[in-house]
């Protein structure tokens, strides 16, 4: 099955990030794409105030983006803001969901962030509730699971998705700058693959320099590299820092094999 990583650079106008959804999936599914991934803070990027954005999964942004996979016949999945509850202090929150939907009723999921980036200077619990549970859905016989950026730092999500049966785990991300954080990037984006025996397809937020976009200083708005990484921890496919649309090819019958070669998940002991 061929899949599509849009790496966008996003701004604050939730409806200007839609227009862009549309262009890069029209461009997806001409290219034979059937699942469509965006990033994550695809409906508004970090930086920007998020509580008076958030609305409901059937609220009406994520209605357009429903309509934008029954016009292209796709799946998409696309990172954006549900209304969460004030903390204890009566701060606003909002929740960091990924919806996924597809041209019918047989996708239409929704992931809320786990693992909060409370990390590198950065407090997203601040603002943001957490999660509690993993999602997977399911296109042409693949299981997908769903992981968002930071949540790629804790192996135990991944393996969950594969011991549910997933062959790719989408990880859309507006990963932060910083020295040394490229390489971490695509080292977990490997490191998952291999203790999960799947393919990780991470999807970040282009870097916002490399788009010609003012990027919000101190918030977490994206390197690029998206990438495609194999069961066996093979980088397939890798997007530069700017906006890509990067196309892939994943196979059911590799994670089989791989699964069978190197047995990670039914030889792993709990402690």
């Amino acid at each position: 099955m061929r899949i599509a990583a849009a790496q966008i650079t996003t701004g604050s106008d939730p409806y200007a990030n839609l227009a862009l959804m549309r262009e890069y999936t029209y461009r997806a599914a001409y290219a034979g794409a059937r699942v469509v991934v965006f990033p994550e803070a695809a409906q508004r990027a970090f930086g920007n105030p998020l509580p008076p954005i958030a609305e409901p999964v059937d609220g009406p942004w994520a209605e357009a983006v429903r309509e934008l996979a029954r016009e292209f016949k796709v799946v998409i999945v696309a990172g954006m803001f549900t209304p969460g509850v004030p903390s204890a202090e009566g701060r606003p929150r909002v929740v960091n969901t990924l919806l996924a939907v597809g041209p019918t009723e047989n996708v239409d999921v929704a992931y809320d962030k786990i693992h909060l980036y409370d990390a590198f200077g950065f407090k997203e619990s601040d603002g943001v509730q957490a999660g509690r549970s993993p999602v997977q859905f399911q296109v042409g016989g693949l299981t997908f699971g769903l992981a968002t950026c930071y949540d790629i730092r804790f192996p135990s999500l991944f393996a969950a998705h594969a011991r549910a049966g997933a062959h790719v785990t989408l990880v859309p991300a507006s990963w932060g700058a910083g020295d040394g954080k490229l390489d971490q990037w695509r080292l977990l984006a490997r490191a998952r693959a291999l203790d999960s025996t799947q393919y990780i397809l991470a999807c970040g937020q282009a870097d916002p320099s490399a788009a010609g976009v003012q990027a919000v200083q101190g918030a977490p708005t994206g390197v690029g590299h998206s990438m495609l990484v194999s069961p066996l921890g093979v980088p397939l496919a890798e997007a530069g820092a700017a906006p890509e649309l990067l196309l892939a090819e994943v196979d059911p019958e590799v994670v089989s094999s791989v699964r069978t070669m190197v047995p990670v998940l039914e030889n792993a002991r709990q402690f």
